[in-house]
């Protein structure tokens, strides 16, 4: 007995469509599976360098009163600068420490002494430069990169600024702090967009 023509279409349309499907949930399935999260060891490092001035910046506590730096010679990193606590100095050692491709670490960061004095310098010349309508903007970061570091009355200003204008203001508004002794600008000037402090 002949099925009916409608009856021959309808099965014919779903059977179809019911092929379609399973193509298309086995291209799925395989698609799914070739967008895999990309193995950290397969990706590129970053240059040792860069993984070093990174792991600073992730220091619980490193803060715009803090200064380090670094030089790489090989595999030696030497670390200088000033900072407020001494457990900072201690963990920027073993967080460089703990880099591959770092071998030795010479810690020459220096504590700074502890005085209220200098905690008072510390939050006007802050609220003077990142209160200041042209300084403002730097203040947005984790970390600004203008460090006011302060020992025994006088300043240094450590870090950059994207102009030489923003230097200069700078020095003069940390100059302006009553019972400041002494500025030093050691802002260097990088334009906006180029590598981090």
């Amino acid at each position: 007995m002949r099925s009916h023509p409608l009856r021959r279409f309808f099965v014919w349309t779903v059977t179809v469509a019911l092929v379609c499907f399973g193509c298309y949930a086995a291209f799925a399935g395989q698609t799914s599976t070739t967008k895999k999260p990309q193995n950290p060891k397969e990706m590129l490092p970053p240059s040792l360098s860069s993984e070093i001035h990174h792991q600073i910046l992730l220091l619980p506590f490193y803060s715009v009163f803090d200064s380090i730096n670094f030089t790489l010679e090989g595999r030696q990193v030497t670390l200088t600068g000033q900072v407020v606590r001494r457990t900072l100095k201690e963990n920027a050692e073993a967080a460089v420490k703990s880099i591959d491709g770092v071998d030795t670490v010479v810690n020459l960061i220096e504590v700074l002494p502890v005085s209220a004095s200098d905690d008072d310098l510390r939050n006007a010349i802050y609220r003077s430069l990142y209160e200041d309508p042209s300084l403002a903007h730097y203040a947005v970061q984790n970390v600004p990169p203008i460090h006011i570091i302060v020992k025994n009355g006088g300043v240094a200003l450590e870090g950059f600024v994207e102009t030489n204008l923003d230097k200069v203001l700078a020095g003069t508004r940390a100059s302006s702090i009553p019972k400041v002794l002494g500025v030093k600008n050691n802002l260097v000037v990088r334009a906006k967009g180029s590598a981090a402090e």
